[in-house]
């Protein structure tokens, strides 16, 4: 399976404040986009993934964002990407 062509869907949840770079736990998604591969790779070497007005650098294998836009803008502080393959 090529994992590269799979969608994502992105997360954007509030980061934990006792512990900065991870997910609260006690926070949902303010915001969520399902990705799809644009068959470019991007600054980090990785694919790059876009819809719903995100664009992602992703590692396919890991799931880890690598680089991303939202509506064009860098993520904003407070903020924590969580990609997850869709079917």
């Amino acid at each position: 399976m090529n994992t590269s062509s799979q969608p994502f869907e992105i997360l954007l949840v509030p980061t934990n404040a006792e512990n900065p770079g991870e997910a609260s736990p006690a926070g949902g998604p303010v915001r969520s986009a399902v990705v799809r591969p644009t068959g470019e790779t991007g600054a980090s070497g990785y694919p790059r993934y876009a819809g719903d007005g995100m664009e992602a650098d992703i590692d396919p294998v890991s799931g880890t964002v690598e680089a991303l836009l939202v509506d064009g803008a860098e993520l904003g502080y407070g903020l924590t990407a969580v990609a997850r393959p869709q079917d």
